[in-house]
């Protein structure tokens, strides 16, 4: 019974010191968007800090979004006017985007947590990095879509 009374605050200890980030980071990524609209189009870089930004392009029926440095499909909120279906897209050149359908203007955006650049570790030593901005992780690291 000492045995048990001993252990279990250890085991305690050990299970929130491994929840711990593998790093501290002060810095916010951006995130970098074009939004495509027809034959017209306009770009937002905003701060994945997971404050909405508005596009102030409502009268734009956006089809495509691209988003060459950041997994925006699962870590932004778009708001739509009509509420589109969004869907997850690589470009025949390896660049993520988002398709629109119907296209629809966007209202407002706000994206939250980071990515890891191409090339860049995904795993470190043994302990998952984070999603791949524009890829998939392979060999422990970020790879592009489309090989150049």
């Amino acid at each position: 019974m000492k045995y048990l009374s001993i252990l279990a605050p250890a085991l305690g200890l050990l299970a929130t010191t491994s929840a711990m980030p593998l790093e501290e980071r002060d810095d916010v990524q951006t995130v970098h968007l074009t939004f495509h609209a027809g034959p017209t189009n306009y770009t937002m870089a905003i701060p994945a800090d997971g404050s909405s930004h508005d596009t102030n392009h409502n009268d734009l029926a956006v089809n495509i979004i691209d988003a060459p440095d950041y997994n925006a499909f699962y870590q932004c909120d778009f708001t739509a006017v009509g509420n589109p279906t969004l869907a997850s897209s690589i470009s025949p050149t390896g660049q993520n985007q988002i398709l629109v359908g119907p296209p629809s203007p966007i209202t407002q955006v706000s994206c939250q947590g980071m990515c890891v650049p191409t090339y860049s570790d995904c795993y470190r030593d043994g302990q998952y990095v984070g999603p791949c901005c524009a890829g998939f992780c392979a060999a422990n690291k970020c790879r592009p879509w489309v090989r150049s």
